[in-house]
């Protein structure tokens, strides 16, 4: 895919086949504006009806988030589509009532995760007004909207040195930190586990795609941008397209990554009206 292509050429090869594609969509920035505070993030009817729509025409639609899946199922409310949460660390199939770990050793290290955040959430913290965001095998401090973002996130960065310094790993986004097990986690691990498998709504695997779309706002997105060229070189996937969100916070290497750039959910919304014409 050209990194000049327009929408509508990025598109041509999922409208040609629905039946043989997927489309993989980032939740809170992508199909959901940013918020202040991340429980107040939701899905505008507008775009929630298109994206059931798409659902009743291609293969497989799935949200790929960094929230719990369940969280993200919430917020898209639509049941009948797979989620990947947690950046990769657990599928929840359509219709299913509970997420399954793609890693069975991520759960025993969430706990070190549980209980450094515990110690972490003081009442000093709060009264910075970071909030600490329970994700299962994930602590996320968000640091957006405090009346003092400066000193909010020099109390972060203090709190991701002393994660670091015991042995957890670490991640930035957009004002918000996220404090994880010491494993590979990825959206891309959740991307290809997806397109090699299927939606999880049958028994039937699926072997190939003729093509996928990933749309994505941030950082962590690159990753599952990479996974879709993987699985292209491979030859699980026919072609892959690549779409980022732009915003003010959006990081270069997301746009220099993708293969088209939407102006912010707004467009998203004109992108899943497009996988719609016929």
């Amino acid at each position: 895919m050209s990194p000049t292509a327009t929408l509508a050429q990025a598109l041509e090869p999922l409208r040609l086949a629905p039946e043989q594609s997927a489309v993989l969509l980032d939740v809170d920035g992508t199909l959901a504006p940013i918020v202040d505070r991340a429980e107040d993030a939701h899905v505008p009817e507008a775009t929630r009806s298109l994206l059931i729509e798409v659902t009743r025409r291609y293969a497989l639609v799935a949200c790929v988030s960094g929230r719990r899946a369940q969280a993200a199922r919430q917020i898209v409310a639509i049941g009948s589509i797979a989620y990947v949460g947690n950046h990769g660390a657990e599928l929840l199939a359509p219709g299913s009532a509970q997420a399954r770990p793609l890693n069975p050793a991520m759960a025993e290290l969430g706990q070190r995760v549980a209980e450094f955040a515990a110690e972490a959430d003081t009442g000093q913290l709060r009264m910075l007004r970071v909030r600490l965001e329970d994700k299962g095998v994930i602590a996320a401090f968000h640091w957006r909207g405090a009346p003092d973002e400066e000193a909010a996130a020099a109390a972060v960065r203090e709190i991701a040195e002393r994660a670091e310094s015991q042995g957890l790993a670490v991640h930035w986004g957009r004002k918000v930190l996220e404090v994880r097990p010491p494993l590979e986690l990825q959206k891309g691990l959740g991307v290809a586990e997806l397109l090699r498998e299927g939606s999880g709504a049958s028994e039937e695997p699926f072997t190939a795609f003729a093509a996928a779309l990933y749309v994505g706002d941030d950082l962590t997105d690159v990753d599952a941008f990479r996974a879709l060229r993987t699985l292209t070189q491979e030859g699980t996937l026919g072609t892959g397209v690549c779409v980022a969100v732009a915003s003010e916070e959006a990081p270069a290497e997301l746009i220099e990554a993708a293969d088209v750039v939407l102006d912010g959910p707004a467009e998203v919304r004109g992108l899943l009206a497009g996988l719609l014409e016929h």
